[in-house]
């Protein structure tokens, strides 16, 4: 099976970094063009270098489009996504993967907390649909790929505003993926288990001292049944797939990419306390010793 993706225009979101940038090489690899966003930085100016050198190569560096985007800001989208159809005559493909986590509990969050990372992460994804969807349906043709986690899924009990938000982003991937499909236009939702984009080298260095990688890798992957982490790759292989006409008969659907982790994730708070909690007990003995 061949994906030819070849002058598909694509808007990826959050792009600079991680899964967002691995989906706009996927892309570009494919011979799509590719328009990316995020907030801006020298990370989005790199990949923005890194996409257009590859496509110089291919015959078409000005297939590729970055912009400094703020996903809470509904007339800056609208603005890009303006642009990119002017410049390219539509949009074929939106990938919605701009977002972030955030942790918290009733203890310790406020209402105000929440509705801002919901405007980051729901309203964020519904702003971007907004924008393309009217260029999909003159064109009667669009895919839509929302990038989410599994945490929407499957909650945990910690990490209430990713929880709720992913929750609500799942929701609306399926709510979409129905009402859209009389245009030819698909939805549909992947959702992340542990993807490793570099935030398990954060996590890790949080334990604190007393503990190897290795005893890290092994307590967080004790509830992945594949018993790694994923790489950003696995997400971009699918998302390929979701925009190519095999997939055609594929709307409102929710695809986890996590090695078989479901239920489980919901053990993991507790397992990571409880892994803490030995390390802490474990350079107690030895600075008594």
């Amino acid at each position: 099976m061949h994906i030819d993706l070849s002058g598909k225009r694509v808007i990826v979101t959050g792009a600079s970094r991680g899964i967002g940038l691995a989906i706009a090489r996927a892309f570009a690899a494919e011979g799509a063009r590719v328009a990316i966003c995020a907030r801006g930085g020298e990370a989005l100016q790199s990949a923005a270098r890194e996409l257009s050198a590859a496509r110089e190569l291919a015959g078409g560096a000005h297939w590729i489009i970055a912009r400094e985007v703020d996903v809470t800001d509904s007339a800056g989208v609208q603005a890009f996504v303006a642009e990119v159809a002017d410049a390219w005559g539509g949009v074929d493909v939106l990938v919605n993967n701009a977002g972030q986590g955030r942790g918290g509990n009733l203890d310790t969050l406020t209402p105000e907390q929440i509705l801002e990372h919901a405007n980051i992460l729901q309203m964020g994804h519904f702003r971007f649909v907004q924008a393309v969807v009217p260029h999909m349906r003159r064109q009667r043709w669009g895919r839509i790929v929302e990038i989410n986690a599994l945490a929407g899924a499957f909650p945990t009990p910690d990490g209430i505003p990713s929880v709720i938000n992913r929750a609500a982003c799942l929701a609306l991937s399926k709510s979409l993926g129905m009402s859209l499909a009389k245009d030819n236009i698909l939805v549909n939702s992947l959702n992340m288990g542990w993807i490793d984009t570099g935030q398990w080298d954060r996590h890790y260095r949080e334990v604190g001292p007393g503990v190897s990688r290795e005893e890290f890798d092994a307590m967080v992957l004790k509830v992945v049944p594949l018993g790694r982490f994923g790489k950003p790759e696995d997400v971009a292989g699918m998302a390929l797939f979701l925009a190519s006409e095999y997939a055609s008969f594929i709307s409102a659907a929710s695809i986890d990419i996590a090695g078989g982790l479901q239920g489980q994730i919901a053990y993991y708070p507790t397992l990571k306390r409880d892994f803490t909690d030995m390390v802490r007990a474990r350079n107690l003995a030895a600075d008594a010793a």
